[in-house]
């Protein structure tokens, strides 16, 4: 009795295709069990194929041309929600810094190279010396005519007499006439457009540079840090350690604050200082943040 055996076919076109996930490509049933033992003669092996896949990012852009994704590194703990009362707590802008800080110091009307000469003049008689002080000075000035060629023009003794009681007065004398010679013999009478510049002139500090080129050139550069900014973001932890000096908070707050706040947080952290986080005695009890501020809780 012969025993045959029946062979079942299937049209090529009819058979069910199997998808793999994630592949966008189908695969026969042949193919996907190809990977299994067969009682069939294998007549010859099968060519293997690699695959290639392009993982979709946020931008729409394939992975292979997408940038890396970047780790977040540190930031200050509950920094958005202090950020948020301070912006309350400062709303009314009422403190000195808001009438009388370096902006609201030079002569609207004057050319643009003059009104940028009274504004690095304005920063350079700002530091040590608070904003009533600074535009009392400035107003004398003004009323002689604050120009280059007038500075330059004016003796050291009334120089010294215009800008007194600044703090340092007679160093900010010599400085002065020192900046002003080298603006008038190398930039025509005008400031540099560079904080390097700017930090090369005698009497120009980091934070000065800064808010002359947010104030007199519409740049920012980087985060204006004085007594105050640096006094309230080591207070609130704003930096990962202890910071020393303005310029070490102002390397440190650059690290993680976002390039947007970098504006902002100068005038609205110097109006804070003047009225609620004084350098001593600070009104925590009349601060939004007490419950938030490491500083507050050790007070």
């Amino acid at each position: 009795m012969n025993t045959g055996v029946r062979m079942v076919t299937r049209s090529r076109s009819r058979a069910p295709r199997i998808a793999a996930e994630g592949c966008g490509e189908e695969l026969t049933p042949r193919e996907a069990t190809a990977g299994r033992k067969s009682h069939r003669p294998v007549k010859r092996p099968r060519k293997t194929h690699k695959l290639h896949v392009a993982y979709e990012v946020s931008n729409g852009e394939k992975g292979e041309d997408a940038e890396p994704l970047k780790v977040p590194g540190w930031e200050p703990q509950n920094w958005q929600q202090q950020l948020a009362n301070i912006r309350i707590m400062r709303s009314q802008k009422d403190a000195p810094v808001d009438q009388l800080g370096a902006e609201h110091c030079y002569d609207a009307s004057a050319p643009p190279k003059v009104r940028r000469y009274q504004i690095l003049l304005s920063l350079m008689l700002s530091s040590q010396t608070k904003d009533q002080v600074t535009a009392g000075a400035m107003q004398r000035l003004r009323a002689r005519g604050l120009t280059v060629e007038s500075i330059l023009q004016t003796d050291d003794d009334m120089l010294g007499r215009l800008i007194y009681p600044v703090g340092f007065w007679r160093n900010k004398v010599k400085f002065i006439k020192q900046t002003t010679a080298i603006l008038q013999q190398h930039y025509e009478g005008d400031i540099p457009a560079s904080v390097a510049e700017l930090v090369a002139l005698p009497g120009v500090g980091p934070k000065m540079a800064h808010l002359a080129m947010a104030v007199a050139w519409g740049t920012i550069s980087g985060i204006a840090v004085d007594t105050h900014v640096h006094r309230i973001t080591n207070r609130l932890r704003w930096t990962k350690k202890v910071t020393k000096t303005p310029e070490e908070t102002r390397t440190a707050l650059e690290e993680w604050l976002p390039r947007g706040l970098w504006s902002e947080i100068n005038g609205l952290l110097v109006g804070f200082g003047q009225q609620i986080c004084l350098p001593v005695h600070p009104q925590c009890q009349a601060c939004l943040n007490q419950a938030l501020c490491p500083a507050a809780q050790d007070l």
